[in-house]
């Protein structure tokens, strides 16, 4: 069985940091490519990154882009997300996503994965 367990979430004031992790289970990690989204209210869920099963490729939205890395230890089966120069804009829920093994398909588009974590609170004070 599958487990996607984020934590790291919080309150933080804008201009502050916050660093999310992910802990797989039940998975070969590195085997899949790997990704993070946000859900804000009233807002559709929005790609933040995504990392190739290496290591080796990152993408980024926009939005985060220069902001946000995203990394990962094939070792200990866990992704990060280090958020820094945080803005209200950001609250969100982040949810970590699995994509099938060897993935090759469009990283953006969420329907493309096939695991999720439970999401995580991230609360950005102005």
């Amino acid at each position: 069985q599958v487990q996607l367990v984020e934590s790291g979430g919080g309150l933080v004031q804008a201009g502050g940091s916050l660093r999310l992790s992910c802990a797989a289970s039940g998975l070969t990690f590195s085997r899949h490519s790997m990704a993070w989204f946000r859900h804000a209210p009233g807002k559709e869920r929005e790609f933040v990154a995504a990392i190739k099963w290496s290591g080796r490729t990152t993408v980024y939205g926009g939005s985060v882009k220069g902001r946000f890395t995203i990394s990962r230890d094939n070792l200990r089966n866990t992704l990060s997300l280090q958020m820094n120069s945080l803005t209200p804009e950001d609250t969100a829920v982040y949810y970590c996503a699995a994509a099938p093994p060897y993935f090759r398909g469009d990283h953006y588009e969420q329907n493309e994965y096939d695991y999720w974590g439970q999401g995580t609170q991230v609360t950005v004070s102005s």
